[in-house]
């Protein structure tokens, strides 16, 4: 359809499209006037995200679009609403408990009916790039209105709270069960260290380790000493047993045995002396040599007494030697006694460290989420409270009356093709060889066509624009 057909539709049927214009547009007067005002009230909370004073923690995801999104709903949810119908008390007033009889029989609770009442009036909106959520109540009393936008923020808040708080009591009945049972474990790993060291007799036993093994070492340096002097006294008993035990040091340095020695040498050289002048069988020779006789098997008996001290000697040193030794084993299988004692009480004494740590942090949780359970701050603090409001935001008129002027023109619009729909009548040129399909030659002005400047408004049909020809026309001639 090209643009002068649309005007000659439009100019033909002028009339009715003014009806349907004029219709919307009264129409949607009307109703505006009609339709009972409505208040709009807007409080507004801030979600802060300052540290958690208990916890020293940011509150997670606080910037985040999810985190926004899960507080407007948790301002929609039917919690908060049901937390504004306890709040006021509403359920309390006869009034409102008679419209819920009339509209629900009695049937289901009155603080749902009431709660999902307000939410239906309830708007959440959050503001873009802030922490911000604004909550807005549309009600026909600005008063009513107002109260019920600060008691759904309100509400919001106390809720926020108790969502915080509640885990945290959840928690601490918790962490109170599990710390008893740490101290129970504790208590236990505690008297088995107590009963083993009171069978094994233990005090201190580092120090009663170090003193026995410096005592393993003495008796190991006492051995080590011993041997050396068993050793040398049994190369000397030995050279006391032999031909040459006259030589030990003990024969050599014996004062009776030095004596004896020097009187046998005397009596020797006088022998020899004697001997060359009187001959063998003098009385004084053979008086001397039975008196030198008599000297060496004295002399001789004391080199045996002397020996038999060496032998005497090495013989308790052996016996000193076996004692140190059999006291060193003995005192070697002690210390391996008290190593094995103190290893084992470090196995429980790890226990009891471990039974503590888990113990203190059992405690310290639980003293946290205690802390976490009694708080009373919330990251959610309101920022502004809502007021009555002067002008209701509907019906707006001005609004309304902008759209009615759009839909009225396009309902009139709509109207008048739809009725040439029905209706179809030739109005030009254009409609006739869209029609008929038959070719046009020219085109005569109406009989009431007014003249414009002194001419008439349409051509003469000789002055037109041949537009076909009828090739059937002159086949017929």
């Amino acid at each position: 359809m090209s643009f002068g057909q649309f005007f000659s539709i439009l100019r033909a049927r002028w009339l009715v499209a003014a009806i349907v214009f004029l219709a919307t547009i009264g129409t949607t007067l009307i109703i505006s006037l009609l339709l009972p005002k409505q208040y709009s009230s807007v409080a507004s909370v801030v979600i802060d995200a300052k540290p958690d004073p208990i916890s020293a923690m940011m509150y997670p995801g606080m910037a985040s679009p999810g985190y926004m999104a899960t507080q407007v709903d948790v301002i929609q949810s039917d919690r908060v609403a049901q937390r504004v119908v306890r709040n006021l008390k509403l359920t309390e007033n006869a009034q409102i408990r008679q419209q819920w009889m009339a509209e629900t029989k009695g049937e289901g609770a009155i603080e749902n009916w009431l709660a999902e009442t307000f939410q239906k009036n309830l708007e959440v909106r959050p503001a873009r790039e802030s922490s911000v959520i604004q909550v807005s109540y549309r009600a026909p009393d600005p008063r009513f209105s107002a109260a019920l936008a600060n008691a759904f923020v309100q509400a919001y808040v106390d809720t926020s709270l108790e969502l915080k708080v509640d885990p945290a009591r959840q928690y601490n009945a918790f962490f109170d069960t599990k710390a008893k049972e740490a101290r129970e474990v504790l208590e236990a790993a505690q008297a088995k260290v107590s009963t083993y060291q009171r069978e094994k007799g233990i005090i201190a036993t580092d120090e009663r380790l170090d003193i026995e093994t410096a005592r393993l070492n003495e008796l190991s340096s006492q051995l080590v000493m011993l041997q050396a002097v068993s050793a040398e006294s049994s190369s000397r008993q030995t050279q006391a047993q032999g031909s040459s035990a006259d030589r030990l040091q003990e024969v050599l340095n014996n004062p009776v045995v030095s004596a004896l020695k020097a009187e046998i040498s005397r009596n020797e050289a006088r022998l020899q002396e004697l001997s060359s002048r009187f001959g063998d069988s003098h009385p004084q020779i053979i008086e001397l040599k039975a008196n030198t006789a008599e000297l060496r098997a004295k002399m001789e008996a004391e080199t045996r007494r002397v020996t038999g001290g060496v032998t005497v000697s090495n013989t308790i040193n052996r016996q000193r030697e076996a004692e140190i030794r059999a006291s060193l084993a003995a005192q070697r299988a002690n210390v391996l006694r008290m190593k094995e004692v103190r290893d084992e009480g470090s196995v429980l004494n790890r226990e009891v460290e471990n039974a503590q740590r888990a113990y203190d942090a059992v405690m310290a949780r639980a003293n946290q989420t205690n802390l976490e359970s009694q708080t009373t701050q919330s990251n959610v603090s309101i920022l502004t409270r809502a007021s009555p409001p002067l002008q209701p935001s509907s019906p707006k008129i001005v609004l309304n009356t902008l759209l009615s002027v759009f839909l009225g023109a396009l309902l009139a619009i709509g109207a008048i093709f739809m009725l040439e729909m029905l209706d179809r009548r030739v109005r030009g040129s254009e409609d006739i060889l869209q029609t008929m399909g038959l070719p046009i030659l020219g085109v005569l002005p109406r009989p009431d066509a007014k003249k414009l400047f002194g001419r008439a408004n349409a051509k003469p049909m000789f002055e037109q624009r041949l537009l076909a020809h009828l090739p059937t026309a002159s086949k017929s001639a």
